[in-house]
């Protein structure tokens, strides 16, 4: 079983279109095991899939990107979805990063990081998962440094993704700086 290919039909799943899945996602996100497990043995591609193989992607993935709990499954973060997912807030550390595409700053320093077409901006507790986020987008991403815990004392609602991604509803400009 190729688990890449398992792990991005989760992700478009659970993230970007749960309707077409026919599936029943509840505030924080998640779905019954058996709702996704049925809709995925529609395709015979995926006739064959446990919640094991879930279990196993979730283990060794690095990104940590999904939670198996309760009998359920849920996307920490990247939602597209129109529904708000309920996150808790949290308080962040002092700093996050955010890599971006140079040609995004002009509107950056003008608005702030927005969210886009997800329902919250990503930012990163570490330079070294800004700077790969933003080689998506550029060859040469510019790393932000996000005044988080001053941005969370005014504020700014900040929630946990992962260990290595922190959410925030937007970050309004005053709070971001260029890294070196």
């Amino acid at each position: 079983m190729d688990d890449r290919a398992l792990s991005k039909e989760i992700s478009y799943a659970l993230r970007h279109a749960p309707w077409e899945y026919e599936l029943e996602m509840d505030e924080e996100g998640a779905v019954p095991v058996v709702q996704l497990l049925d809709a995925l043995h529609r395709s015979t591609k995926w006739k064959n899939v446990s919640e094991e193989d879930f279990a196993r992607i979730i283990a060794q993935s690095d990104k940590k990107r999904f939670e198996l709990k309760d009998g359920k499954i849920r996307a920490y973060y990247g939602h597209s979805i129109p529904m708000k997912i309920k996150k808790e807030r949290q308080m962040p550390p002092d700093i996050l990063y955010h890599g971006t595409a140079r040609r995004f700053l002009t509107s950056i320093k003008e608005k702030g990081l927005l969210p886009q077409n997800r329902q919250y901006v990503h930012l990163s507790q570490d330079v070294e998962t800004a700077a790969n986020v933003g080689s998506r987008h550029d060859a040469k991403p510019c790393i932000l440094v996000i005044d988080a815990k001053v941005a969370w004392s005014d504020g700014v609602g900040f929630y946990l993704g992962n260990e290595k991604v922190w959410l925030a509803d937007a970050v309004p400009p005053k709070y971001i700086r260029e890294g070196k």
